[in-house]
């Protein structure tokens, strides 16, 4: 028997009709009869088993966030400025100023010395920031607060050693070929706590950190939830319109009504929208290219035209096995002049009109 998983929305019922378990059961059968049920995407046994893992981690991560806004309401309720002088107060700077507050060190200016020499503002700045009232209920609060958040990514570790492990199980498709290289980026504070990218290489057979804004961790996410096997799309445009980043055209009578993308919360969806915003001050091709379209469109539809770029790229690294290589920021710029030219002289010839450089000219 081959169990298939539907999307709701291809079951609807007929409106007017009685609704029960029985009555749903025949028209499932009535619908699937007639060929108009569609089984859902689902990866390989192996891969849900990775998906499972990074999905508990991410909820992990969520729950840890909760506690780092009950830390910021017990300093806000007494009337603690540290978040106006740390840039976060889970960083070095913050977290050793939390735990001697909790330890019961109260003199401001013993506090400001726990600064972290790479810390923006100097001790004065803290000191100041730190005199408030020290009430024992919102002390008592922040402790918890900070016992939590500690507990919480205790077991983010344990679960990035289980999702180490797990991808240890992996068959090696890279062909015994080296780790292409990687330029160096700045390493984000959720990223997995291990060296996810020689085991994510030999996993897929590429790289997918190579492309610009994709980092260990968003690739870790991209190949957990699609795994390897991009033959479940017939292609590329099959691809991004399952992820929901094409425009779902509405016309009537030649007016276009909408082009709004699907609404929807798809993993790796806003994984790539994330690595997109990431690309605004990036000195490649794709930040070139989201820095157009945010001049042309707005940010938000910015991020969708880039997360789309992202995608097809993605495609393509995972079903043609081609290396990525980085176009520069001056050829981008080059091409896309030549296209703007091109696109003139046809108009200017269109109107009568012939398109002559300045230099031509002398």
């Amino acid at each position: 028997m081959q169990v298939l998983l539907i999307d709701p929305r291809q079951a609807k019922r007929v409106p007017g009709r009685p609704k029960t378990d029985r009555r749903d059961c025949k028209w499932l059968q009535r619908l699937h009869t007639y060929g108009l049920l569609a089984g859902a995407f689902r990866p390989e046994a192996h891969v849900c088993v990775l998906r499972g893992s990074l999905r508990h981690r991410q909820m992990l991560l969520t729950y840890a966030a909760h506690h780092i806004q009950h830390m910021h309401k017990a300093l806000e309720q007494m009337n603690l400025k540290l978040t106006q002088v740390v840039s976060e107060i889970t960083g070095v700077t913050g977290m050793a100023i939390l735990k001697a507050i909790i330890a019961g060190e109260r003199d401001p200016q013993r506090l400001a010395k726990l600064r972290n020499p790479h810390c923006h503002h100097d001790e004065d700045d803290i000191a100041k920031a730190l005199q408030g009232t020290w009430h024992a209920e919102h002390l008592f609060a922040l402790r918890q607060a900070v016992e939590l958040y500690e507990f919480y990514h205790q077991q983010i570790a344990h679960c990035d050693q289980q999702i180490k492990a797990h991808l240890a199980t992996f068959g090696d498709k890279s062909a015994g070929q080296p780790l292409p290289p990687k330029a160096r980026r700045h390493k984000k504070t959720n990223e997995p706590r291990f060296d996810a990218r020689t085991p994510l290489y030999r996993l897929a057979g590429v790289d997918l950190t190579t492309i610009e804004g994709i980092e260990e961790g968003t690739a870790l996410v991209i190949l957990s939830e699609i795994g390897t096997d991009m033959h479940r799309w017939p292609s590329v445009k099959h691809f991004c319109s399952w992820l929901g980043l094409c425009p779902q055209h509405k016309i009537s009578g030649g007016k276009v009504l909408s082009r709004r993308v699907r609404p929807g919360a798809h993993r790796v969806t806003v994984a790539l929208r994330l690595a997109a915003r990431t690309l605004h001050h990036s000195q490649s091709a794709l930040g070139a290219f989201f820095r157009r379209m945010k001049a042309r469109l707005g940010t938000p539809k910015a991020i969708t035209a880039t997360a789309h770029k992202l995608a097809r790229l993605v495609y393509s690294l995972l079903q043609h096995g081609s290396a990525y290589v980085q176009q520069g920021l001056d050829d981008y710029e080059a091409q896309y002049r030549e296209r703007k030219v091109t696109t003139m002289a046809k108009q200017a010839k269109a109107l009568g009109y012939t398109l002559v450089p300045l230099a031509a000219q002398g």
